[in-house]
């Protein structure tokens, strides 16, 4: 055991993960000289930033107005249109507001990247609404669903759904996948503290690289190499070129939207759903791996902490779901573990494919999944939930917190984390605000849990069929015991919305914006 006595100056030891970018030496040598204002003086500062980010959506989201042509829907093109352009206006409206001098708090930023995906929702819904005539409440849903790469739906038939926007489903989800922040500030270039805390708000955003826009540009172009690949693999199942592109697209960033009301299940392959499952781990390995892999020839798997967590966890997972499925339901054994390999990964990867219905399973096997679903894939990767990153430390700070006990509070035990020991005051730190997002994901299921079940007292749902959908909204997941329907009240599916677009920041930076709205409204001159 790794005991020393106290220091007066003990030797600093960096975070894992905590990257000493080039915007944390801005940030350093800014100090507390950065002019910054409060209250409506920080709106100019990042306003420009957001309008560029707005632009950068609008003209990504014209790549379904050519689906359209080539498919001859040319009665959606004006509707799908609407998206773009309210993107475009926004975006432009924010772009003409003078830069302030200074750098933006980091309260503004997390709230403004929170204001972002909202405006996101809001908007990428015009489509749905103007081309298929759903209620704008659903249309928020299902462009929550897409942008946060959830997967659940209340579109009232999918297979009746015109391609157009069926495409806009599976591109929101692409993009939202890696994170929209992210896709900006690699195509705009530009670097800086505000941009550095607009990127790392974002809840899946990581830096391997010396900069920001560095780091954003990398990710992007493994992400479509990665897609690319997929795309090949999926292929080889024998389905058309058209359903391939869509199934990556929302595997990579297990998201889950399908091009068929009956989801994976429409093809009946097995075939398929076996090269869908490398494609969804994929999308849930941190991104620094094939970083590592492309550019320094070095294969981190086996020696990443987070990659063999997760795949410790979907052969547990494949193992409990496959004997429960023979147990319980009396499944046939190869039936049982096609179903248990499928909706394991699908589930801790929060992708949301399906090829069994939870609501048939058993309660403890829908519990058991839903615990999965709500760990998640790993940091600076596209898949949600809590993320393996913070299992692994809370996993690590139990041992530190026993490890002090027994040798006393005036030994300096270090917490070690990646093989380094840490500061412990920096540990503490760490450890806290690590078990303060775990604590409120936990939260937050409870909360929501017990409000819908008064919102919807006649649904004909078990208590862990509610758990499980809520567990697959905050999670980002998409997988549903069939509780999510358009017939749920408007309240319901407000809620859901908030609980998906909670899920997907990490619940910080919808925090700040909550708060500051609260202080601007208690107090609009401070």
């Amino acid at each position: 055991m790794e005991v020393r006595r106290r220091e007066t100056r003990p030797e600093l030891h960096r975070v894992p993960g905590m990257h000493q970018s080039r915007e944390n030496a801005i940030h350093r040598r800014a100090g507390g000289r950065s002019r910054l204002t409060a209250g409506s003086g920080q709106f100019p500062i990042i306003a420009p930033d957001m309008g560029r980010i707005f632009l950068f959506i609008g003209l990504i989201s014209c790549i379904p107005l050519p689906v359209g042509l080539y498919y001859g829907e040319l009665p959606l093109l004006l509707p799908m249109a609407s998206a773009p352009a309210g993107f475009l206006a926004i975006g432009g409206l924010l772009a003409l507001i003078p830069k302030a001098e200074g750098e933006a708090r980091l309260g503004v930023a997390l709230s403004a990247v929170a204001l972002i995906w909202l405006v996101a929702a809001l908007v990428g819904a015009l489509p749905f609404t103007l081309g298929l005539g759903m209620p704008y409440t659903d249309s928020v849903f299902e462009a929550m669903s897409g942008w946060t790469s959830t997967g659940l739906s209340l579109v009232p038939s999918v297979d009746a759904t015109p391609r157009t926007l069926l495409f806009w489903r599976s591109l929101m989800q692409w993009m939202g996948g890696l994170g929209i922040v992210a896709f900006t500030v690699a195509m705009a270039g530009r670097s800086g503290l505000t941009q550095f805390r607009l990127y790392r708000s974002e809840g899946r955003s990581e830096t391997f690289m010396p900069s920001v826009v560095a780091t954003a540009m990398q990710m992007w172009r493994i992400y479509v190499v990665i897609t690319a690949i997929s795309v090949g693999l999926v292929l080889t199942s024998g389905v058309s070129l058209w359903d391939a592109v869509n199934i990556v697209m929302t595997a990579i960033s297990t998201g889950g939207f399908s091009v068929h009301s009956a989801g994976i299940l429409y093809y009946d392959s097995p075939l398929l759903e076996m090269l869908t499952i490398p494609v969804m781990i994929a999308g849930a390995l941190p991104f620094r791996l094939y970083y590592l892999l492309y550019y320094r020839r070095r294969f981190g798997v086996l020696a990443d902490p987070q990659a063999n967590l997760l795949f410790v966890l979907i052969l547990i997972g494949c193992a409990v779901v496959t004997t429960d499925l023979v147990s319980f339901a009396s499944l046939e054994p190869a039936l049982a573990l096609r179903r248990g390999i499928f909706m394991t990964v699908s589930g801790i990867t929060c992708t949301g494919f399906q090829n069994a219905d939870p609501l048939e399973w058993p309660s403890v096997t829908v519990i058991f999944l839903a615990a999965l679903m709500l760990i998640g894939g790993s940091a600076g990767s596209t898949a949600g939930g809590m993320k393996l990153g913070r299992i692994i430390l809370g996993i690590e700070s139990l041992i530190w917190w026993f490890r002090r006990l027994y040798v006393g509070w005036r030994a300096l035990v270090p917490l070690r984390h990646d093989g380094r020991p840490i500061q412990e005051h920096l540990a503490e730190y760490e450890i806290s605000k690590n078990m303060l997002i775990i604590v409120l994901f936990i939260l937050s299921v409870l909360a929501s849990t017990l409000v819908l079940l008064h919102l919807e007292p006649t649904a004909q749902f078990e208590s862990s069929d509610v758990i499980f959908d809520v567990v697959s909204a905050i999670a980002n997941v998409g997988i549903s015991t069939g509780f999510v329907d358009p017939g749920m009240s408007t309240a319901s599916k407000w809620l859901f919305i908030f609980i998906m677009w909670f899920g997907r920041l990490e619940i910080v930076p919808v925090i700040a914006l909550a708060v500051g709205t609260a202080r601007r409204l208690v107090s609009p001159l401070s």
